[in-house]
């Protein structure tokens, strides 16, 4: 079911960190081009300056702050063991007043724009063990990628669940010291496409060999 990927650097965790936030508001950029925010790099810089943009809208702006909040977040508790409990507060940050509810698991069906896939409502104790299933990889580049892959089709949260799957990639890594997660602004039409294969097939194959090659950074 699981693919062994080889890490690709080791670094320290300092070291690590210190990467993780030369490069933030390039991730907070990336992550909100995955939502889909109309916003250019140089406006989410002064956004994240605290300076107001005009012609960027409000739920654009509030992504921006939310991601921000959330990598701030996750990179203080970086050393924080990863639980169900852990990835509720990460959401929390990430979908603060953008989702139906945050910080808990979704309660009630969604479907997904472009596919007829509909996830089941997520049960905790579920969750739980394919989480460790997931921690239990012999790496933490496989444990990203594979956590990344489930946590985005099981649509654990109303909303926000790329978002959410990316930071905790990035915990992932960030923590073991193997680098960092992000999906590039020029690599979104292919990860699209792929996602909606992966959706509607819940087919690991080749979806992973991308994330690898394209979505794995190291130092």
């Amino acid at each position: 079911m699981y693919k062994e990927y080889c890490d690709k650097c080791d670094l320290s965790l300092k070291e690590n960190v210190f990467h993780a936030k030369k490069i933030i508001i390039q991730n907070i950029y990336n992550g909100a081009k995955l939502e889909g925010c109309n916003i250019t790099f140089p406006e989410t810089e002064t956004i994240l300056s605290g300076v107001n943009v005009a012609g960027v809208s409000i739920n654009d702006i509030e992504c921006i702050i939310n991601l921000r909040n959330a990598w701030q977040y996750m990179l203080k508790t970086i050393e924080e063991p990863l639980t169900v409990e852990c990835i509720c507060k990460i959401h929390a940050e990430v979908a603060r007043n953008q989702a139906l509810e945050w910080g808990a698991l979704r309660t009630g069906k969604v479907g997904i724009s472009g596919t007829s896939y509909i996830p089941a409502v997520p049960n905790k104790h579920d969750v739980e063990i394919e989480l460790n299933k997931i921690l239990g990889l012999s790496t933490a580049t496989s444990r990203a990628i594979y956590y990344f892959l489930w946590a985005t089709r099981s649509q654990l949260f109303w909303d926000g669940n790329k978002r959410t799957s990316t930071m905790i990639a990035n915990k992932i890594l960030i923590s073991s010291g193997k680098g960092i997660f992000t999906i590039k602004e020029t690599d979104l039409l292919e990860f699209n496409i792929k996602l909606s294969s992966y959706y509607e097939k819940g087919d690991y194959a080749q979806f992973d060999d991308f994330l690898f090659d394209n979505c794995i950074i190291s130092y």
